[in-house]
């Protein structure tokens, strides 16, 4: 039995014979025995590790992941300037526009850039299918502008399908999402390049005599949240990032996704390690045992996001706290992040 299916169960997940089959039979990183040590029901070992480098060997980055909340305004405002005084690198605000609790993500941005100084931004990840790639490749410029090269763009092909209709979106099969995406990442990189017109013919998208500007005031990343094998073969031809979420990419199933992205990238004649892998991870950081994957003690979190990065090649964490977000982040920034780097 492989050592994959093994931790996978050891987290309590079930994998059926027919995915173990499969996993067995891809040639993959080895995954490090120390993965038991994910299990709410083994002793977590201590770790001690500094200067981590991802699988891909690129040095670690840490961020947070504020949930936009209208009431909670102040809070997220706060957690953004306490992040960039402890030190960390990025923060990512998730788009959501139909979600009617949520502040509109691209405002919020700009708010919060203009209350730091260093800390860089992006949104994780943007709407395509309610913004379009003129303006979301504008809106990226102008953010870019207005924070000194402090912006990246993380961007997605949709979901909740029913939400982006409500508000007047285009309602999208898996396969014309795709396409949408594909044909954004194009026009936002004729947006970026420094020509005076561009134009632009898809199926889902044209542009026809536009006059893009201002520039960036750097060369802007586009990092993709894709999970499924043709998207995750697009990023690796086109985009030069990866932005999943620790709830949907778990680790028995990065594997093959990892796989997917570096075959991509080859066959357009690129360097798999080019490419950043970023993990939005949900959790808590607590006193005493280990319960969940993510919810232990931080010598439990820095030996588990050193396995993500040593055996699975991630490079950046954003931090998302299940409660208590102002407390957690302070042990993630001082109890979690020094071991990491």
């Amino acid at each position: 039995m492989s050592l994959l299916v093994l931790a996978a169960r050891a987290v309590g997940l079930v994998v059926g014979p027919e995915l173990a089959r499969r996993h067995a039979a891809r040639k993959r990183p080895r995954v490090h025995r120390a993965w038991t040590a994910c299990s709410p029901r083994l002793q977590t070992r201590a770790a001690s590790v500094s200067g981590v480098e991802s699988r891909y060997g690129r040095q670690l980055e840490l961020g947070v992941f504020p949930v936009p909340n209208a009431d909670d305004l102040e809070d997220v405002r706060a957690q953004a300037r306490r992040a960039e005084a402890l030190g960390l690198d990025l923060i990512g605000i998730q788009d959501h526009p139909y979600q009617r609790r949520y502040l509109e993500t691209w405002g919020l941005l700009a708010d919060l850039i203009a209350r730091t100084e260093r800390i860089r931004f992006f949104p994780d990840v943007a709407n395509l299918p309610l913004r379009g790639p003129a303006m979301i490749a504008k809106q990226a410029a102008t953010l870019d502008v207005l924070s000194g090269g402090r912006f990246e763009l993380g961007l997605g092909s949709g979901a909740f399908w029913d939400a982006i209709g409500a508000m007047g979106g285009p309602v999208r099969s898996p396969r014309e999402a795709l396409e949408s995406l594909e044909e954004a990442i194009e026009i936002i990189r004729l947006f970026w390049g420094g020509e005076r017109s561009i134009a632009f013919e898809g199926r889902h998208y044209r542009v026809k005599g536009l006059h893009p500007g201002p520039p960036p005031a750097h060369p802007i990343e586009i990092w993709l949240g894709v999970g499924k094998p043709r998207g995750l073969a697009l990023l690796g031809r086109a985009a030069d990032g990866w932005v999943p979420s620790l709830t949907w990419a778990r680790p028995e199933l990065v594997p093959p996704m990892m796989a997917a992205i570096d075959e991509g990238a080859r066959g357009a004649g690129r360097d798999p390690g080019e490419i950043r892998r970023l993990l939005n991870v949900s959790g808590k950081i607590v006193d005493g045992g280990t319960s969940e994957l993510l919810v232990g003690p931080p010598e439990h979190w820095v030996e588990t996001l050193t396995l993500f990065a040593r055996d699975l090649g991630f490079d950046t964490f954003l931090f998302w706290a299940n409660d208590e977000p102002e407390e957690q982040l302070e042990r993630f920034a001082t109890e979690v992040a020094p071991a990491l780097r």
